[in-house]
């Protein structure tokens, strides 16, 4: 009898710890680059920004812990690729080259070319408005293939960075410029140059969760999630937190 009872208890005792170890949160790990302001950058020393604040919603519907890395945004593929972590979470654009590597959840947030004018600017409400005007794009890019199609090519005027460009609006140098939608929006919100945006954007780029092609069960679990924190308000409030609007699209 007693050493059924020894033999019970013991039982017992294996019972709770595994049990325990059923309790214990599986950790949720995932990448960006930790460069991109306001989406993924270190302040003070830590990992901040509308990417990781998406990444720990995520987690927290899949019941899971979430860990939020950085990697060098050239090797963030191949990280993910080499087990390093779950996810990639850093706004990478979803394309067909990268599809074969990857797969990518349903978008989670969508940018694109966008014009930009001074805030009391009337002249112009959308693209159709900029023929003949003087707008600002960044050198080689594909921005001013697209001013190209509205306006003169002397009267473009061309930028080493997007953010000179956006400067120059208030002044009254340039009429409009192009630029990533992304690029704009964070400045409209802070205040910092007073300019806003007008009508939709040009180009559309969406942007998704990257997974391992034969991690299936969490690309399901991922989409599900996103669903729900779009559904519930929670990506609203995370977005409207970061850039003052609801950067989903449509």
């Amino acid at each position: 009898m007693v050493i059924l009872v020894v033999s019970a208890c013991g039982q017992d005792k294996a019972k709770e710890k595994d049990s325990g170890k059923g309790r214990e949160q599986k950790e949720f790990h995932y990448a960006m680059s930790g460069l991109y302001k306001p989406f993924n950058f270190k302040e003070d020393g830590k990992l901040q920004g509308f990417d990781v604040e998406i990444g720990e919603a995520l987690a927290k519907k899949m019941g899971m812990k979430p860990v939020a890395v950085t990697n060098p945004w050239e090797t963030l593929i191949q990280g993910l690729q080499a087990k390093k972590y779950d996810a990639i979470i850093g706004s990478m654009t979803i394309t067909e080259e990268r599809l074969k590597s990857v797969n990518f959840t349903d978008p989670y947030y969508r940018s694109g070319a966008q014009v930009f004018v001074a805030e009391n600017n009337q002249d112009i409400s959308g693209p159709a408005d900029l023929k003949g005007k003087k707008i600002g794009a960044v050198k080689a890019s594909t921005y001013k293939e697209l001013a190209l199609k509205y306006t003169d090519k002397k009267k473009i005027v061309e930028y080493d960075s997007d953010i000179t460009a956006l400067m120059d609006l208030p002044t009254g140098r340039l009429d409009a410029v192009i630029t990533d939608q992304m690029v704009g929006l964070p400045i409209i919100k802070e205040g910092a140059i007073k300019i806003k945006d007008v009508g939709e954007t040009m180009t559309q780029d969406d942007q998704g969760i990257a997974v391992r092609k034969e991690d299936q069960e969490l690309l399901d679990k991922l989409n599900k999630a996103l669903a729900e924190i779009i559904k519930d308000g929670t990506y609203e409030d995370i977005s409207k937190k970061w850039f003052g609007r609801n950067i989903l699209g449509e």
